[in-house]
């Protein structure tokens, strides 16, 4: 399963919601199996506009990735720092990597 969340911040609470993401991002790969891969970035003319691209191994790996602590957390502390919230479910044509 793979999604692309576009959300937009309030540019007064930028610095505590890339903090936030962050914890989100990095405790979601190393902790849950199914998380495959989570890529946060923000657009260089617009730093409040946020993209992250999420891979999962499949739709119940990111059921299961919605009921966690981490992510609960996320949600709850962001609620109010987040102005736009856009999720496109995408269907890949490849993927290609370096290790």
């Amino acid at each position: 399963m793979v999604r692309i969340a576009k959300i937009v911040v309030d540019s007064l609470q930028l610095e505590n919601y890339k903090t936030a993401l962050k914890e989100n991002v990095e405790a979601s790969v190393s902790k849950e199996a199914g998380v495959i891969t989570l890529y946060a970035v923000y657009d260089k003319e617009k730093p409040t506009h946020v993209t992250v691209l999420e891979i999962y191994a499949d739709a119940e790996a990111y059921k299961a990735h919605l009921q966690t602590d981490h992510f609960k957390k996320y949600k709850t502390t962001v609620a109010k720092m987040v102005s736009s919230l856009e999720l496109t479910d995408v269907i890949p044509i490849a993927f290609a990597s370096k290790k």
